[in-house]
């Protein structure tokens, strides 16, 4: 991952590099002994491709801390052997140091700093005693040197730690955005799952017992009343092209196909109708006159409650008569189903119907209200207009 210390990381290797060709010209022209000049600029030379060929790996990759004592190790003795062949090696000390303070811990790289900065005058001493030309300079240098190195190196570390510290928290912020987005997948999916589940629940499987209840009434009218066999020979198959109408609205995300085809005023009608056909039992419609246009989400709520509703009552009220009706009520639109079958505790109804229902119209900003005794049961269900 690149973090603020790789982006800015040209800036070091450019020091590097500007360090090293500079001190490598001053010994080049300050010496006169070849032997001396040849050691000091091989020794620079070999820190540079150290650098290069290893360094630069184990600084940047966080490499283990055996290599990395290794690499500040061998740095040290590279510089130790060009200040002691020339002073005025001392100049690499301006890639060094930031070298030593990326490679270790902020303590151990800030005694390995002093310690390279002191070889500086003790090179001198060691070359030219005490009485050298240029200690009486490299001795106040070297205190300023080693709160100036000490210093820096806390900035490095600084810098180090918080661009380390941001990476880690780009990381996590990274890895809390997948797992975001997969929980939402998840969410996503598992309410995919609820509406088709509903979806198939107030279409294809109360057509398919609408299906059932006609094949068993054909058997047993097929020899005894043939007349009446026919016409339930023809609702079933009337309710089979309807669910097959509905499976292929369903496959192609469309909305219910009686909105498709006609009005909600019209399909819940044609809802009524098919219970009368089908059952015998007395089913009156009414709606009221003005009702408000719907959002398309609003008039499938109302279609699925009408068709939960009259499933309900032709699988189990036992009614004989039912009253359907479509009215506004309070800036909202009310279907009222209401039976005067065996009713049931809707505390009690654990259906998905009911559930299914009332998930729906919470979905619009509605309700579901449900009364129910032993005189009938009715149903209430409000959606905003």
């Amino acid at each position: 991952m690149t973090d603020a210390w790789d982006r800015f990381n040209w800036l070091w290797e450019i020091l590097f590099a500007v360090a090293y060709l500079a001190t490598t010209v001053l010994v080049v022209l300050d010496e006169d002994d070849p032997a001396r000049t040849a050691v000091a600029v091989g020794a620079l030379t070999a820190l540079a491709l150290t650098y290069l060929l290893w360094g630069r790996g184990v600084v940047r990759d966080d490499g283990h801390l055996r290599q990395r004592w290794s690499l500040a190790v061998v740095v040290l003795v590279l510089v130790g052997v060009a200040m002691f062949a020339n002073t005025t090696a001392s100049f690499v000390l301006f890639m060094v140091c930031p070298l030593l303070f990326s490679t270790l811990e902020f303590r151990p790289a800030a005694v390995l700093t002093t310690v390279a900065i002191l070889l500086s005058p003790l090179s001198s001493i060691v070359n030219d005693g005490l009485r050298g030309p240029a200690l009486h300079i490299l001795l106040p240098m070297t205190a300023i040197l080693v709160v100036f190195g000490i210093l820096s190196g806390k900035f490095i570390m600084h810098v180090i730690d918080e661009s380390r510290g941001r990476a880690d928290l780009i990381a996590q912020l990274e890895a809390s955005q997948a797992e975001v987005a997969r929980l939402s997948r998840e969410a996503g999916t598992a309410a995919e799952r609820e509406r088709l589940a509903r979806e198939i629940h107030d279409t294809l499987a109360q057509g398919f017992t609408s299906i059932v209840t006609l094949a068993q009434a054909i058997e047993s009218e097929v020899d005894t009343e043939p007349a009446a066999a026919r016409r339930h020979a023809e609702l079933a198959a009337r309710t089979a092209r309807d669910n097959l109408t509905e499976a292929r609205a369903m496959v192609a995300a469309l909305a219910p196909a009686d909105l498709t085809s006609g009005s909600l005023v019209d399909a819940v009608r044609r809802l009524a109708d098919r219970l009368a056909d089908e059952t015998g039992v007395a089913v009156q419609c009414e709606v009221d006159s003005g009702l408000p246009a719907l959002t398309m989400a609003g008039e499938v709520v109302l279609l699925r409650g009408a068709q939960e509703a009259l499933n309900n009552v032709r699988r189990h009220a036992g009614a004989s008569a039912v009253f359907v009706r479509l009215s506004l009520v309070d800036s909202s639109v009310r279907l009222s189903v209401r039976d005067d079958g065996a009713g049931f505790d809707p505390d009690r109804a654990d259906g998905f119907g009911l559930r299914g229902m009332r998930s729906r119209a919470e979905q619009v900003g509605g309700r579901l209200s449900v009364r129910s005794g032993p005189s009938g049961t009715e149903l209430t269900l409000e959606v905003p207009a």
